[in-house]
C-alpha cells in the first residue's frame, strides 16, 4: 500500500498554480475534477449549504468514525471526490451569485454538469461569464450535449449505456442486454473532460482564449464503441452480443476449470498451438477447422465447447501457471478483494491510506490515481471533504474576506 505522505518528486504536481471551481456532483463530473486534483489543480468544490453533492447519502457503505459507527460520508461520495476544498455558497440567491462570481474571477476553470439551460438565470452560464472573463475554460458536461433534440432532458449514466449501445454488446448470447457493472458512461465522460481541460489550457497558454467545452454522457459512450462500433460503420449490421467472447479473437473467453474459472486469451494462431500442446490435444490446433483465427471464429461454438470441456478436468492453478510458463494468456477472474491482494496491483500502489476528519486517528484507505509519471506524479493531500469543511479557509485565501465578514454571510444562510 502506498504512504501519500513519503517524499516524491514533483510533489506538487503538473497543474500545480490552477485553480478550479467546481459546481459538479455524482461522479462525471467529480470524477473529472478529482483528475485535475491528483495532478495538483487546487479544486474548489462548491456545493449547497446543508445538503451538498447528492452522492454524499448514497449509502450504505459509509466511512466508519473511530467507534465504528456510520458517519455521513458515503463511499460513493468519498470514490470521486479527493484532493478537493469543499465550499458552500447558494447561488441561488443574488448576493450568492455575486460572491461565485468573485471566486470565479480567481479560478482558471469551471465546471458543471447542470441541465442545459439552470445556470443562465443565475448568471453563471458560459455566455455571461466569458464576457466577464474570456480566458476562463468552462466545461460543462450534461446527458445529451448543448445542441439536438434531447439537450435538455436529465441525463443518467443508466440511460447513456442503454442510448448508447454498450449494453446491446454486453451480456450473453441469449440473455438480457446488461450494463456495465459501474458508471462507464459517467467515468468516460469525466476523462473526456479531463483531456478537453487541459487541450484547453495549452491553447490558452498559446492564445490567451478560454472556451466552451460542452460534453455529453451519450457522446462519450457511443464513442467510446471503439471497434464495436466500427463494426457496424463498415458492415452495417448490428454485432452481436456474445457474452466474454470476442468478436475477432477465438478463443477469447471465460472457460470453466475443475474448481474455478479462467480467462483464456490466445491471441494468434502460435499461441493457440502451444495451448493445445500444453492441453494435451496437438490435434485441435491442425483440424483445418481450427488452425487459424478466421477459422476459429466462423467454428466459435463447436470449438469453445471442446475448450470447456478440456479445460474442466484440472484446476486454475494447472493452467494459470503453464500457460504463463509458455507464453499464452491465461488470468483469474477476480473479486475485488483479490484485485487489492494481488502483488501486481500492490507493487503499482494502486491502494493509499489518507487520513479522513470523520475517521478520527485511523486511516482510510482509498484507490490511487493511475497515471504514473516520472517527474510530476500524481499527489495526494487531501482527503474528500466534508460539506463545507473548508469554507472559511477557502474565503480567507482567496477573497482576503475577514472572520466578521463570513459571520455575516453565514448568518444570512449564503453559505
Amino acid at each position: 500500500m502506498t504512504d501519500p505522505n513519503s517524499p516524491r518528486p514533483g510533489a506538487n504536481g503538473p497543474l500545480q498554480g490552477l485553480r478550479v471551481f467546481d459546481i459538479t456532483r455524482i461522479l462525471a463530473g467529480p470524477s473529472c475534477t478529482q483528475f485535475l486534483g491528483d495532478l495538483g489543480a487546487d479544486v474548489i468544490k462548491v456545493e449547497r449549504p446543508g445538503h451538498g453533492d447528492d452522492t454524499r447519502s448514497w449509502g450504505p457503505p459509509f466511512l466508519k468514525d473511530e467507534d465504528g459507527n456510520d458517519t455521513t460520508e458515503s463511499a460513493y461520495f468519498l470514490s470521486a471526490n479527493r484532493n478537493k476544498r469543499s465550499l458552500t455558497i447558494d447561488f441561488t440567491r443574488p448576493e450568492g451569485q455575486e460572491l461565485a462570481r468573485r471566486l470565479i474571477a480567481k479560478c482558471d476553470i469551471l465546471i458543471e454538469n447542470f441541465k442545459v439551460g439552470s445556470l443562465a438565470k443565475y448568471g453563471l452560464d458560459y455566455a455571461t461569464l466569458a464576457k466577464e472573463f474570456p480566458s476562463l475554460i468552462y466545461c460543462s458536461i450534461t446527458g445529451f450535449g448543448q445542441t439536438g433534440p434531447y439537450a435538455k432532458r436529465a441525463g443518467y449514466d443508466f440511460l447513456a449505456q442503454g442510448m448508447g449501445g454498450v449494453m446491446s454488446i454486453t451480456g450473453e448470447t441469449h440473455g438480457t442486454p446488461q450494463k456495465v457493472g459501474i458508471a462507464i458512461a459517467d467515468m468516460m465522460c469525466g476523462m473526456h473532460g479531463a483531456i478537453a481541460i487541459l487541450a484547453a489550457l495549452h491553447h490558452r497558454e498559446v492564445t490567451g482564449e478560454g472556451q466552451m467545452i460542452d460534453l455529453s454522457l451519450l457522446d462519450s459512450q457511443a464513442a467510446s464503441l471503439s471497434y464495436m462500433g466500427m463494426f457496424y460503420l463498415i458492415t452495417g449490421e448490428n454485432p452481436p452480443r456474445i457474452g466474454n467472447g470476442h468478436p475477432c479473437i477465438v478463443p477469447y473467453t471465460v472457460v470453466p476449470t475443475s474448481d474455478g474459472l479462467v480467462i483464456l486469451a490466445a491471441g494468434n494462431d502460435e499461441q493457440f498451438a502451444r495451448f493445445c500442446d500444453f492441453a494435451g490435444v496437438p490435434e485441435l490446433a491442425e483440424n483445418e477447422k481450427f488452425s487459424t483465427n478466421q477459422g476459429r471464429i466462423v467454428n466459435r461454438d463447436e470449438l469453445t465447447a471442446l475448450i470447456e470441456e478440456i479445460t474442466a478436468k484440472q484446476p486454475s492453478e494447472h493452467w494459470l501457471e503453464g500457460l504463463e510458463k509458455i507464453n499464452v494468456p491465461c488470468g483469474p477472474v477476480n473479486n475485488v478483494d483479490e484485485v487489492f491482494a494481488d502483488p501486481q496491483v500492490k507493487a503499482r500502489g494502486i491502494e493509499i491510506a489518507m487520513n479522513h476528519p470523520a475517521a478520527g486517528t485511523e486511516p482510510v484507505h482509498f484507490m490511487a490515481c493511475p497515471m504514473a509519471m516520472s517527474a510530476t506524479p500524481p499527489t495526494y493531500r487531501n482527503p474528500p471533504p466534508m460539506l463545507g469543511q473548508h469554507t472559511d479557509e477557502v474565503l480567507e485565501e482567496i477573497l482576503a474576506l475577514g472572520a466578521d465578514e463570513i459571520a455575516g454571510l453565514r448568518d444570512k444562510g449564503l453559505i
